[in-house]
């Protein structure tokens, strides 16, 4: 029997979240309205496509055939939908971009609006989880990360370095005795990431200082940078973080100094996708541009 499109989008949300209740948050449609379109989908194909455990929803050997066969016709979608006539030359409908939250709150949001203003019919999401986003599941268009994936049918490409210096409040540095030396880092207070939560080894700043107690610790780089203007420490900052942190103070920037990428990932199916490739243009020119417009002003 064939299956329309309506019923193989509900089933690759189920599928992908491995839950109704994910899969309905997702579609905003009530978990047991998405189970009866399920059982109805079953039906229709006189197949099991799920098996319900304690981790959720698990495909079974129909499940993950069909699996295959809605991500085709998902990609058809989108390819069809990317030839359409865009009004104007502008881009319009809806974009999500995931990223990790430094670039997501200093970064990402003068950057989308520059190109939200060029392109009024285009919604832009932006989501910043500590985590590295799965394009594979659709969590989002396109993805920001701070090294290139190894794995997986992606589309990298490198957008820019950035920079990262050790980072005080005034009012912290005039408490304390002055920092001319690495040496002098000892015994003082460090803010940063939760280690058993650090996601990606690119962002384990301390390590390379040698230094691994964090008396303040987060998985968020704002909650660092709050607390790094509280006068809570000392931490790496981002240097494109500083003109929005007014207060902060680089220190031993001739000692420690720290480079790192971002890179714009995307799923290798949207690689003939004209509107996301615009897009990801648009956004890789405003990233180098904004990154070195700020780190000239830290």
């Amino acid at each position: 029997m064939q299956t329309n499109w309506d019923d193989l989008r509900l089933f690759l949300a189920v599928a992908r979240e491995r839950s109704l209740s994910g899969a309905g948050k997702v579609l905003r449609l009530d978990p047991a309205t998405l189970g009866r379109r399920m059982q109805r989908l079953e039906r229709a194909l006189q197949a099991t496509l799920f098996v319900k455990s304690q981790t959720g929803y698990a495909l079974t050997e129909a499940g993950s055939a069909l699996l295959t066969r809605a991500e085709t016709a998902e990609q058809a979608m989108r390819v069809a939908a990317a030839g359409l006539p865009v009004e104007g030359e502008r881009l319009r409908g809806q974009i999500r971009i995931g990223a990790p939250d430094g670039c997501a709150n200093y970064l990402l949001p003068q950057v989308c609006a520059a190109i939200s203003d060029d392109n009024p019919d285009l919604d832009i999401q932006i989501v910043a989880l500590p985590r590295v986003f799965n394009l594979s599941r659709r969590e989002a268009d396109m993805a920001i990360a701070v090294s290139a994936p190894e794995a997986g049918r992606l589309m990298v490409k490198k957008v820019t370095d950035y920079h990262l210096h050790l980072a005080a409040s005034e009012a912290y540095l005039a408490r304390h005795d002055p920092i001319e030396t690495p040496g002098d880092l000892q015994g003082h207070r460090l803010v940063g990431y939760i280690q058993d939560m650090i996601f990606d080894r690119e962002l384990d700043y301390l390590d390379s200082i040698g230094m691994t107690r964090v008396p303040l610790a987060s998985n968020s780089v704002s909650v660092q940078v709050n607390w790094l203007r509280a006068g809570g420490g000392i931490g790496f900052a981002h240097d494109f973080s500083l003109p929005a942190t007014p207060g902060l103070k680089r220190v031993l920037t001739g000692d420690i100094s720290l480079k790192r990428s971002f890179y714009l990932i995307r799923h290798a199916d949207d690689r003939h996708n004209a509107r996301l490739s615009r897009f990801a243009g648009a956004l890789s020119a405003g990233l180098r541009a904004e990154v070195a417009r700020l780190e000239a002003r830290a």
